[in-house]
């Protein structure tokens, strides 16, 4: 997918960059190391013989104190799994959540990728390496994953059969290519009572029963390359209209924005791109609305 490459080419990229400023450092700090050294002058110089035999021994010198022996080189200290463990524990919670708790020691204040149902976000733990998440469920069979900075990866399994009576529609997308949710329930229009959307996600409170819909926004967006997403959950009962938004703005104008789409019925999940074309930056302030997207989409002026 053009997200995934997007991702993986970004993410080369910048290793790629701090492999290089690391090595620029290194030879600029040992040219400046050389040519602060003195010049040295032989004082005097011993000519060496091919063999014992043919040249006299040279007058004997007092002889020089032997050099310490350099101690080797401590080895870097291995951090076992024991040493350094981590835990995942996932909890299935009313109306088909996972409260989702990690703690990992040695990973504190890092960038994590998140991974469910082929919903992708990045989140980040706390200065003693925990992480508390309330994901939606797109799976019965549900599986979270989580990758850290260092490449290796913890992952959960929990059964949520609550799924099986649930509907969601969920866009992700990475870094500067937002896209906005807006949900129209029983016939709502922009700003009234049935309107869901990011200024006004309507989530229940916890122990609550749900009257209606609900967005779940997830993703940290002060992470380096964060990946973000608004999960729809549509109400039991009634009808909602869905619209996915796209605003015009200086870091999306002109450009082509890259995103994708989860539907989830019953625990079975579809992914699709998205792929939008942004008008020039004439147009900056403008918001392009994408209808219809279930199952179809249409692109329609706001």
């Amino acid at each position: 997918m053009k997200l995934q490459r997007r991702i993986a080419l970004a993410s080369a990229l910048l290793a790629i960059g701090l492999g290089a400023g690391h090595f620029v450092q290194n030879r600029t700090t040992k040219a400046q190391t050389l040519a602060a050294l003195p010049e040295v002058t032989p004082s005097s110089v011993v000519p060496l013989a091919a063999g014992p035999e043919d040249v006299a021994s040279p007058p004997s010198k007092p002889a020089l104190p032997a050099a310490p022996a350099l101690a080797p080189a401590a080895p870097a200290p291995i951090v076992s799994a024991e040493a350094c463990p981590r835990q995942l524990d996932l909890m299935a919670r009313d109306r088909a959540m996972i409260g989702l708790t990690l703690i990992a020691p040695c990973h504190p204040a890092e960038r994590v990728v998140v991974k469910h149902g082929g919903m992708v976000v990045t989140a980040k733990t706390s200065s003693t390496g925990t992480l508390f998440l309330d994901l939606p469920g797109l799976k019965a069979n549900a599986e979270v994953e989580l990758a850290f900075a260092d490449g290796t990866k913890t992952a959960a399994q929990i059964d949520l059969p609550e799924v099986a009576g649930v509907q969601r529609f969920a866009v992700q997308w990475l870094d500067q290519d937002a896209f906005q949710v807006h949900a129209f329930e029983n016939g709502a229009d922009y700003g009234q009572k049935g309107h869901v959307s990011a200024a006004d996600p309507h989530r229940p409170a916890p122990g609550m029963a749900s009257k209606g819909g609900y967005l779940t926004l997830l993703g940290d967006s002060t992470v380096d390359l964060p990946m973000l997403a608004e999960i729809y959950t549509y109400p039991m009962a009634g009808a909602a209209e869905l619209v996915v938004e796209a605003a015009v703005t200086e870091a999306t104008c002109g450009r082509e924005l890259l995103g994708e789409t989860l539907t989830s019925r019953g625990g079975a999940v579809e992914v699709a791109e998205l792929t939008l074309a942004m008008p020039d930056c004439t147009a900056a302030g403008d918001i392009l609305v994408l209808k219809n997207l279930v199952p179809e989409m249409t692109l329609a002026a706001k």
